[in-house]
């Protein structure tokens, strides 16, 4: 009997012990099963993070374009959609850096496909003509923002995370800006996302060939971009072990293939061979053309520039210099380098340092999780700060040179007015949007103002000589009342210089505009419309 006690109880361990390996083997098995489908991502996320969290900022971003009403700079205009427009619908106008083969049609060519689908359906109007493109912007940079908080999770936690995402989507400069149809804007977009996939130390998702062929793309569309990476990829190089595998097999082979997808597509639109990112480069950084449109003192962007484009954050910036990790120092660098470089070029603005704005986001995100008693004013200081700014400058400052397109459009829509019509924009060169705003072939004219790139000493372009004797400029302009055009749009400033010209064509005016509270230069609060009253004919409102 105790032998077979023994027996049953040797027998009955032996059972346990196989079922132990069985569910072990199990598990091991379990296990590599589930690696694959671990890669794909849990679920219930989208673009690797959160998808509530990801769906916020989306909608956070199409509530940011919305109430972006205002104008920068004529860039995001006549280098982007009155291209595409151009592009689609074989009318409008060209500016001279086309002409010259100075800017590249990788980056229209986004909005001629919206353009062009728009137009195949039928719903090619101009608020959507306008808006579409916008919340294609506004939907990128959602991206580029859920990567930032992706990124500072994977190399810190995500309660530091949440402050840099905070960060981000709080500054007035971001807020005004990357919702725009501006190259600037894909650039710190296409920046943002090739530094999810950069290696930086601690990153769990760096991938060369993805954050190079992100780079590649942002250099076709604006070559600039050079500028701010040269540190980062100095550094990529110098920590590589295998530098030739990582040149000739990555960042060339990269490059080529992006630069012959550019030259393919600039090919088919220009109609010869060219290689537009060297023509950019060689007008604005080798020859320094670009200082005919303006020039500052090479301290600009220290004690105006980056205070403004920071704003608010400056101060938990400089803290955060002091408190990131040194595997942060890079990006330090980054910043560092780019605005010292950009001050060394004549012309200047804001928008070209806009690309290292997220880095500098990094910084003030350890400020705001390192602080403990004042982290609740700060918070509350930032937000308020911020929210003043952009809801300002996105909805007050320099609004009228859009909203004056929609009274010019009016004409399109007045059948009896439109064969007729004609417009006459007399502002500082590409002060307003063009045939994007209007999607009508409706005659108009502006003041033109392109550089001069024969070498004169004394060179002006049309504006400047318009501006030296408006009055006398009119006059000889139109000598004869039927080469006038039916109606003129002004700013406020011009009105009493040629009041006696309009006087005596019979102009009259039809509708006061509001544009900004602080006018300066040759910009005025207010843009008039003249409309030319004719005896004999019945009077129009516009």
């Amino acid at each position: 009997m105790e032998r077979e006690g023994g027996h049953r109880r040797l027998f009955f361990r032996g059972l346990q012990n196989r079922s132990r390996e069985t569910k072990l083997r199990k598990r091991k098995s379990a296990l590599y099963l589930r690696a694959p489908e671990a890669s794909l991502g849990p679920r219930g996320h989208l673009l690797g993070e959160n998808i509530y969290l990801v769906l916020f900022t989306i909608a956070l971003r199409i509530f940011n374009c919305f109430l972006v009403q205002t104008s920068f700079v004529p860039d995001e205009y006549w280098q982007s959609l009155e291209v595409a427009h151009y592009m689609v619908f074989n009318y409008g106008y060209l500016t001279w850096e086309w002409t010259e083969k100075l800017r590249g049609y990788t980056y229209p060519l986004i909005f001629a496909s919206i353009y062009k689908i728009l137009h195949l359906l039928g719903k090619d109007s101009v608020q959507l003509l306008i808006w579409v493109p916008r919340l294609a912007q506004a939907l990128l940079s959602a991206v580029a923002d859920v990567k930032l908080y992706s990124l500072m999770k994977q190399l810190e936690n995500q309660e530091l995370a949440r402050w840099v995402f905070f960060c981000q989507l709080c500054s007035w400069f971001t807020w005004y800006c990357c919702t725009r149809t501006l190259t600037n804007t894909m650039e710190t977009v296409l920046t943002t996302i090739a530094l999810f996939y950069y290696p930086l130390e601690g990153s769990k998702s760096m991938n060369s060939v993805k954050y190079s062929s992100l780079l590649a793309l942002a250099f076709i569309i604006r070559p600039t971009v050079v500028i701010p990476w040269i540190p980062l990829l100095s550094r990529h190089f110098w920590q590589e072990h295998k530098k030739l595998d990582l040149i000739l097999y990555q960042f060339l082979l990269v490059g080529f293939v992006t630069l012959g997808f550019s030259l393919v597509i600039d090919r088919i639109f220009i109609g010869q061979w060219t290689l537009v990112q060297f023509n950019f480069l060689k007008f604005n950084v080798l020859q320094n053309l670009g200082a005919f449109y303006g020039s500052h003192p090479w301290h600009w962007y220290f004690s105006q520039g980056f205070p403004v484009v920071v704003g608010t954050h400056l101060p938990f910036f400089i803290h955060g210099c002091f408190l990131a990790p040194k595997r942060y120092r890079v990006l330090l660098v980054t910043v560092l380098w780019t605005v010292l470089v950009y001050s060394m070029m004549s012309h200047k603005e804001f928008r070209f340092i806009y690309p290292v704005l997220p880095f500098c986001m990094v910084f003030c995100g350890y400020s705001l999780n390192h602080l403990k008693i004042w982290k609740k004013p700060a918070v509350s200081f930032l937000l308020l700060s911020n929210m003043l700014l952009a809801l300002y400058t996105g909805l007050v400052h320099q609004r009228g040179t859009l909203d004056v397109m929609s009274h010019v459009q009016e004409l399109c829509n007045n059948s009896h007015n439109r064969s007729s019509a004609s417009v006459f924009v007399i502002m500082p060169c590409h002060s307003t949007p063009y045939y994007s705003h209007v999607h009508c072939p409706l005659p108009m004219r502006f003041l033109q103002c392109p550089p001069d790139l024969t070498g004169k000493t004394h060179y002006l372009d049309e504006a400047d000589e318009f501006y030296l004797n408006p009055l006398n400029w009119l006059y000889k302009e139109f000598h004869s009342n039927s080469s006038l055009p039916t109606h003129l749009v002004i700013f406020s400033t011009l009105e009493k210089e040629i009041s006696t010209f309009l006087i005596s064509r019979s102009y009259e005016k039809t509708a006061v505009i509001f544009h900004t509270h602080l006018p300066e230069g040759r910009t005025g609060s207010h843009i008039y419309i003249y409309e030319r009253k004719v005896k004999g004919t019945q009077e129009r409102d516009f």
